[in-house]
């Protein structure tokens, strides 16, 4: 009811007076976009199939990955902006439609579904299930995938019209890819982690764990902070010489320093020479570690 109070009744000053005499609002259908529904609703399956994927993998979520490659109905009709959606929530630089580039990538095998072909055709489905043995499979799902059905020549049949849901469909993916498949849509998920990639990753984890720092610091989520950072690994220094900025600004970190030799100062006054900004206080400083990576983290609060 407060949340009544302060933010509706503050504007409506005819609303009943408390959310408990409110009438429910009615829904206006009109309004309901019915192919945005059902774009979104492939959004949020292929982002699960996506999941599955890295899951099987072993590839962390923070890990960014160069591209995936997406065979579904529908897909060519989603927006870009869904696109980049499904890029965000998956980690990914790249998503492209498994037809048009995964030649080789995946093997792709194709089985009759006897209990739906058997609803239409009964005893000739064997027919159609020898027929497809002698296809191309890839070639025959891709036509499906573009026009939504495709045709087949069965002895006795003639010309046979097909859909994914008449198939059984298994894609198998290539060394280097993870790939996860439901209901006749695929994803795959390129593994190669150049090093452009892994130094990307490499400042996620950073930003993880100073994130977390902050938290077990028990700072406020507007504190600023200075970071100094120290190693003699290359992969590190050039990882925060390329993402210094990034992990500075989703940290709240006006300074992101590296240290030769002993830590800074701990003083106020050393620490607002750096930062060239009003510092106030100087609290507790924190370690931090990052797992896997030899890099040491200093932070203070300002």
């Amino acid at each position: 009811d407060r949340v009544w109070q302060d933010l509706y009744r503050s504007t409506e000053t005819d609303a009943p007076s408390s959310v408990h005499l409110a009438q429910w609002p009615r829904i206006d259908e009109s309004l309901i976009d019915e192919k945005l529904s059902v774009d979104m609703a492939l959004v949020r399956r292929l982002v699960e199939l996506g999941r599955a994927a890295r899951a099987s993998s072993g590839v962390r979520t923070r890990q960014p990955l160069g591209r995936a490659l997406v065979a579904a109905a529908g897909w060519a009709e989603l927006s870009e902006d869904l696109r980049a959606q499904i890029c965000e929530e998956l980690n990914v630089l790249v998503i492209e439609a498994l037809d048009e580039s995964a030649a080789g990538l995946v093997d792709t095998s194709i089985k009759a579904n006897f209990r739906a072909l058997g609803q239409r055709f009964g005893k000739q489905t064997p027919d159609i299930a020898a027929a497809l043995l002698e296809v191309d499979p890839a070639d025959l799902l891709g036509r499906m995938r573009s026009d939504g059905s495709a045709t087949l020549a069965v002895s006795g049949l003639g010309e046979v019209i097909l859909t994914e849901e008449d198939l059984v469909i298994t894609e198998t993916p290539q060394q280097g890819w993870a790939v996860a498949s439901d209901s006749g849509e695929s994803i795959a998920l390129d593994l190669e982690i150049t090093p452009e990639l892994r130094r990307a990753g490499l400042a996620r984890e950073v930003v993880r764990a100073v994130q977390e720092a902050r938290k077990v610091s028990g700072l406020d989520i507007s504190d600023r902070i200075m970071l100094w950072w120290s190693s003699d690994d290359a992969e590190v220094i050039a990882t925060m010489a390329e993402h210094a900025d990034l992990i500075g600004a989703e940290v709240l970190a006006p300074v992101v320093e590296r240290i030769s030799g002993s830590w800074p100062p701990e003083s106020a006054g050393s620490i607002k020479a750096k930062a060239q900004a009003d510092v106030t206080e100087v609290t507790e400083v924190t370690d931090v570690t990052v797992a896997e990576f030899p890099i040491a983290l200093r932070l203070h609060r300002v």
